[in-house]
């Protein structure tokens, strides 16, 4: 049975997406197994976290679905196929989803069908370790600020080379056959007021998250997840 450790280690693959319970919002990512599964979910101002091997997952699906009797193998493919959707914005209409706070956590409600009976499975998320919010959370974004640093950085010295060619063909006497494609010259410091201005607008963390949260940042979260954080500060 694949234990705890290499569970969590394989939910480092997984990335963070942004999801909707009711009025809340939060960034959750989850990890699917044979044998269990992990799930790790945040307000930005907590951590949450649930995993369950085969066992428990059997013993809960006794408790919540008791007209059920199909293996434990198929309650966590069930819940696979319900929550990966609802991570990568595809949630099911037939599914709904609710989520509670508890004094020791947070409970997220799904409610569904199993081969045509009603389906009810409640994830038990207690507080995550500090090291999980660090590994999974801390580190990951940190190590992306860097990253996404460089690219900018790269991507100015390009703009600010793609100016002086431009003015370069000006001066030999270049027109544009269209004069729509003209451009202003790149200003980096007009560039970084307005943006930062923009990040001062009052937009919550979250609302920003969801914006960010697209596919080539769910790609960038795992590779830096996988380079691992010796890769950088090593």
């Amino acid at each position: 049975m694949e234990g705890s450790e290499e569970l969590e280690s394989s939910l480092l693959t997984q990335p963070w997406a942004s999801v909707r319970f009711g009025e809340s919002t939060f960034l959750a990512k989850v990890c699917f197994v044979d044998t269990g599964y992990i799930l790790l979910i945040s307000d930005l101002s907590s951590v949450w976290y649930e995993s369950a091997d085969a066992e428990a997952v059997g013993q809960r699906s006794k408790e919540l679905n008791k007209r059920l009797t199909v293996h434990v193998s198929s309650f966590l493919n069930h819940l696979c196929n319900l929550m990966c959707p609802l991570l990568a914005g595809r949630p099911s209409a037939t599914t709904s989803f609710s989520c509670h706070h508890s004094p020791s956590g947070l409970r997220l409600h799904v409610k569904s069908e199993l081969s045509g009976l009603p389906f009810y499975w409640d994830f038990h998320c207690c507080p995550a370790p500090l090291e999980m919010v660090f590994r999974h959370l801390v580190r990951p974004l940190i190590q992306m600020n860097l990253v996404l640093q460089c690219q900018v950085q790269e991507l100015t010295s390009l703009l600010l080379q793609k100016d002086a060619e431009i003015e370069d063909y000006r001066e030999s006497g270049a027109t544009l056959s269209r004069d729509r494609l003209r451009t202003k010259p790149f200003q980096e410091e007009t560039f970084q007021q307005n943006f930062m201005a923009e990040v001062r607008s009052g937009a919550s963390p979250l609302s920003f998250a969801k914006g960010v949260v697209g596919r080539c940042d769910q790609q960038l979260q795992c590779e830096v997840c996988l380079a691992g954080w010796e890769h950088w500060w090593g």
